[in-house]
């Protein structure tokens, strides 16, 4: 058994309330499970993270089949994004809050390789997210709901 000292407690506590503290003001920040809106299943863990009032969202982790290639690359991505490696990859950039809802950002497309634009509303006090990927006007796109997971 490992012995905790003073300071891991406290640094322990602090991510507990810092958690907490997201998960009662309805923030974004923190670990969601993505959820595809075609099959209803798990695709990734993405982190949301904010700096200087910006969002932006990483993939942490993919859910894929045994069969599958477990760390794939984005080959339909264009630019420095081409074949990078999909898990780390940020998805989620510039959004800002507005409102009820954070908006004026771009989400990335793996599958296709494809940036749109990108609007998310919380939802289920913090622990639902309404993403929406889109082209022109949000009517013209999809949404996906992402679960809290921490």
């Amino acid at each position: 058994m490992t012995q905790r000292t003073p300071i891991h407690c406290l640094v322990l506590l602090g991510s507990l309330l810092t958690s907490a503290c997201a998960l009662a003001d309805g923030s974004p920040v923190g670990l969601w499970k993505n959820i595809d809106d075609a099959t209803g299943k798990p695709k990734a863990l993405v982190r949301i993270t904010e700096s200087n009032g910006e969002l932006s969202g990483r993939i942490e982790k993919l859910f894929r089949a045994p069969d599958q290639d477990q760390n794939p690359l984005c080959e339909k991505c264009e630019g420095d994004l081409k074949g990078q490696p999909i898990i780390g990859l940020t998805i989620l950039s510039g959004l800002k809050k507005d409102g009820d809802e954070y908006s004026g950002g771009q989400i990335l497309d793996p599958a296709n390789g494809k940036l749109y634009k990108s609007k998310l509303t919380v939802q289920e006090d913090g622990r639902k997210l309404n993403v929406r990927g889109y082209v022109g006007m949000p009517m013209l796109g999809r949404s996906q709901t992402w679960i809290r997971e921490d």
